[in-house]
């Protein structure tokens, strides 16, 4: 970074205007949310028409995910310069998913067996259809234990950037950034300017992308309660209510992990990241906020190594907002069809189910694929009878969405506390609105409050950011160029 001239200082310390609310990203996203649900409750028909709006929105996301997962790891791990420090986040990181994962389905079926959700409802088999069921889950059989392992390593590495299977990809860029550790940093060079180079456009294309995102939340919003209605609520009142009251009480429950491991103040983290969860819920996907929840964790003290790892692997991993729901839903049909379960059935129960709510992120109908799975090994209940849930399944949405996303940002703080890879100083500045390094400016659209704010620091003295969170200055990587520029009749070599 250049040392700014006394004029550019000057300039710097006059305070900056503040953006009115409509250019906030939080305002618009939630000014299209709340429309969305008006256009779908007043036009369901118009409603139900937009949701190419959202679609299209999440697929602009997902067109730069596998790249953006692939050169944030690999410069990560590069950065961090050690592969057994690589190693340990990796099992650090499956230990508490699962460890994470257990409890959020143990604290389900507690729920589901004090509130009894499906009590009372006596549904007859006879009246199954299993044809709605296969037209939610295409028919698809659940993957045993084996299948998945060996799903996670690429055929091709070609193919799993063009069908975007993100834990393939993160398996191909651990062995790659590995790669370069032991053939040395500095002979990687050259390779490691241009992946950095490569990743600002990224994040260049990042910042675009979400300036339609009010467009895309609209979308969504509006199909969602076109098509499911307001009206399905009171048909699922209980199993809504206890889902969503399981969720506040998890959520409270990861305030105090958040606290207790990390020192990170929970709340003052959903403040900071509003406009990530706000467009979560309104697509329904966290898929469709992974960039930037990834850049404001790492902009928050995490490191870009343990970030880069955690959060793609915790999207398959730790769905502890998908294990809440599928244990309480689970009692919900055993109860709806006059099954009381006892301790060893559950426990039996709870064992298929951590098998298989792994790997859901992604896979169409994977909760009814693996409450599908349950039912046939536990045999209490038809499978067909898992097709009661079709009309609350979407109304879930917004539950799993906010546990899933938050339980994996409570991850990241864990394990990057764990590995000694958190910086809390830079945590608290990041809370405060400040933009702590160079990578997080460019794909938040920052760079002009970034230059200001680093002039500042700069006139006080203070140490210029680095170019990313665990990574060097700016400076230190040289920008990658086809040709070396020669200075004509100097004579002298570069330094």
């Amino acid at each position: 970074m250049k040392i700014p001239n006394p004029e550019a200082l000057k300039a710097s310390s006059v305070p900056a205007k503040r953006k009115p609310l409509y250019k906030s990203l939080f305002f618009q996203i939630l000014i299209a949310v709340v429309a969305g649900v008006l256009i779908g409750h007043f036009w369901p028909d118009l409603g139900s028409q937009l949701r190419p709006l959202g679609d299209g929105f999440i697929k602009l996301i997902k067109m730069i995910i596998a790249p953006l997962i692939f050169l944030v790891i690999v410069t990560g791990i590069s950065a961090v310069g050690d592969v057994k420090a690589v190693g340990r986040v990796g099992v650090k990181a499956l230990v508490y998913f699962t460890a994470a994962t257990l409890f959020a389905l143990l604290f389900g079926l507690v729920v589901g067996n004090v509130v009894q959700p499906g009590a009372g409802l006596n549904i007859d088999p006879a009246t199954l259809s299993q044809a709605d069921l296969d037209a939610k889950t295409g028919s698809a059989a659940p993957k045993d234990a084996a299948s998945f392992i060996l799903d996670v390593i690429p055929a091709s590495v070609i193919g799993a950037f063009a069908s975007n299977s993100l834990l393939q990809v993160l398996f191909f860029s651990v062995f790659f950034g590995a790669a370069i550790v032991v053939i040395g940093r500095e002979r990687c060079m050259p390779v490691i300017s241009l992946m950095e180079t490569v990743l600002e456009l990224i994040f260049k294309i990042m910042s675009w992308i979400m300036k339609v995102a009010p467009i895309g939340a609209f979308g969504a919003m509006a199909f969602i309660i076109g098509q499911y209605g307001l009206s399905t609520l009171s048909t699922y009142a209980v199993l809504i209510a206890a889902c969503y009251g399981a969720a506040v009480v998890f959520i409270g429950l990861l305030f105090a992990v958040a606290w207790l491991t990390a020192r990170v103040p929970l709340w003052q983290f959903l403040k900071y990241t509003r406009e990530e969860f706000l467009l979560a819920l309104g697509t329904a996907s966290t898929e469709a906020v992974m960039p930037r929840i990834m850049t404001k964790l790492t902009n928050a003290g995490c490191s870009r190594a343990t970030t880069g790892l955690v959060v793609p692997t915790g999207y398959s991993f730790n769905l502890d907002g998908a294990a809440i729901y599928l244990s309480i839903s689970l009692l919900f049909l055993a109860q709806a069809f006059g099954h009381n379960l006892d301790l060893g059935q559950q426990l039996a129960a709870l064992g298929v189910l951590l098998l298989t709510s792994k790997g859901m992120a992604g896979v169409p109908g994977s909760s009814f694929l693996a409450l599908s799975a349950t039912a046939a090994a536990l045999g209490i209940f038809p499978v067909a009878g898992v097709a009661l849930l079709l009309g609350a399944d979407r109304l879930m949405d917004s539950m799993r969405v906010v546990v899933n996303l938050l339980g994996n940002c409570v991850a990241t703080f864990v394990v990057s506390k764990w590995e000694g890879q958190f910086d809390r100083s830079v945590m608290v500045r990041a809370f405060k609105g400040e933009i702590t390094n160079h990578d997080s400016a460019v794909m938040l659209g920052k760079e002009e409050d970034f230059q200001d704010q680093e002039l500042q620091r700069i006139s006080e003295g203070q140490e210029p950011s680095p170019k990313f969170r665990g990574g060097p200055n700016p400076g230190d990587i040289p920008r990658f160029q086809m040709s070396k520029s020669t200075q004509a009749g100097t004579g002298s070599s570069p330094e």
